[in-house]
């Protein structure tokens, strides 16, 4: 699909100099702007300018929603008109040790919603969902979009990575951002999560907008923000959207690596893991049913997956989903079949006293340096190697007891992993004052019920 030609007074020039003037493009302008580039008419410097302009300049918010659907009119939109359920998607802004959507896929589908979802890989110190499904043998990330139809058809959910068709003006867009300056820009974030995510063909979208050390967003405040430009943006378009402000001032769940963390959202749909993974998974599922309407309310989602959960219901989506995109079905009842490391250290506490605080970022760069991350474009990922923390915020500690195990591949890489690791523990002599929530708030969707 070729993006439609600029109109016909169209210079790249005009649009460059209005947005640096802090003056509001119109959507011809914008939609002239992106289609040029995706076709290739108008060089990289220009658009580099442009998304300058855009940076300090900011954008509005009909500007942020023209640009949103430019892109996503750029390429496919998948039309799942023909699957009867409601079509609901969630997506994480990214943090350590973040794998709901391996629970939250299944877990919606178990309940009669359909779940297509088209996910990322790991982005700097934060993971990515492809990458874990990749821990699983054979699982295959790759679908054609008739692939992917078909999975969604027999099972209710799938998960892939963005296809060539998808919003090609993102992925042309996001590799300039990315050697330009140009990524943090929450209008410019807003568009390439919204257009990649309306080109799944949904009815409803959950947002996990992450704040804290191992976030993006660090403050709350920035976090807010996107939320209520990404909520916004859209209902503009038609969509049913929450947005969950959530914690990641410390990794969600004990397990941090591709294969440690394919284990622990097993265990959840096990019915097992860690308490706080738990909570979330169950709350987002909560929203994606009642935007579904497979339970009316939020409350009423949550103690439906719980239901669903312990009937393993939700267990036996995963299993079949993994089985339909050529993974290793097994690996459900027996996790040792996952990629394993061959070599463990610990890294203990040089005091006794209370954990007040974990690097969150510095956690999630540890796990890069072990190879369960790209600390370059090239680099390839290691699945088995990892971090499993044993104590987290709040948590007492003994004097040589172990904060953490690393699993790993290579001495070197170990090393400077284990430094980095330690550094990022603060032990107390007093326990923290408080606890930060797990979910900080919501946005969207005033209709909700609870």
């Amino acid at each position: 699909m070729s993006p439609p030609p600029a109109c016909l007074n169209f210079r790249a020039i005009d649009v460059i100099r209005k947005k640096r003037d802090g003056s509001e493009l119109s959507r011809s302008e914008i939609e002239s702007l992106v289609n040029a580039y995706t076709r290739g008419d108008i060089p990289d410097y220009q658009v580099s300018a442009w998304l300058m302009a855009v940076v300090l300049r900011g954008m509005t918010r009909a500007e942020t929603a023209a640009l949103t659907d430019a892109m996503l009119r750029s390429g496919e939109q998948l039309d799942l008109s023909s699957l009867p359920a409601k079509k609901v998607d969630k997506h994480s802004t990214g943090g350590v040790g973040d794998k709901t959507s391996l629970v939250l896929a299944p877990l919606a589908a178990a309940a009669g919603v359909a779940v297509p979802m088209i996910s990322g890989r790991g982005l700097g110190h934060t993971g990515g969902t492809l990458d874990k499904l990749e821990a699983i043998p054979g699982f295959n990330v790759n679908l054609s979009a008739g692939q992917f139809r078909s999975v969604l058809e027999t099972c209710g959910c799938a998960m892939i990575g963005q296809t060539a068709e998808i919003a090609p003006a993102d992925r042309k867009l996001y590799a300039l951002r990315d050697v330009t300056g140009t990524v943090e820009s929450p209008y410019l974030i807003c568009a390439s999560i919204m257009s990649k995510k309306l080109a799944e063909g949904i009815d409803a979208l959950v947002l996990d907008v992450k704040t804290g050390s191992g976030a993006f967003m660090k403050h709350e405040k920035d976090a807010a923000f996107l939320a209520e430009l990404m909520v916004e943006t859209g209902e503009r378009m038609g969509k049913k959207v929450v947005a969950l402000i959530t914690d990641m001032d410390q990794p969600l769940g004990n397990k941090i690596g591709n294969a440690l963390e394919v284990i622990e959202a097993v265990e959840v749909l096990h019915g097992e893991g860690p308490q706080d993974l738990r909570e979330l998974c169950l709350e987002l599922a909560g929203w994606m049913l009642y935007l579904g309407e497979a339970a009316d309310s939020v409350n009423a989602g949550k103690n439906r997956g719980q239901e669903l959960i312990a009937s393993g219901r939700a267990l036996q989506k995963f299993r079949q989903m993994v089985e339909l995109q050529g993974g290793e079905p097994g690996v459900v009842d027996h996790p040792d079949r996952l990629p394993r490391a061959p070599d463990l250290t610990t890294t203990a506490s040089t005091k006794s006293g209370f954990v007040t605080s974990v690097q969150c970022e510095r956690v999630g760069t540890a796990c890069v340096i072990l190879g369960g991350g790209r600390e370059r474009k090239e680099d390839s990922v290691d699945p088995a190697v990892g971090i499993v923390l044993h104590k987290k915020v709040g948590d007492s500690v003994a004097a040589g007891e172990p904060l953490a195990t690393i699993h790993y591949n290579h001495e070197t890489r170990a090393a400077r992993a284990k430094q980095l690791l330690e550094a990022s523990y603060t032990i107390s002599d007093s326990p923290p004052p408080e606890r930060r929530p797990l979910i900080h708030g919501v946005i969207g969707n005033s209709g909700e019920k609870n």
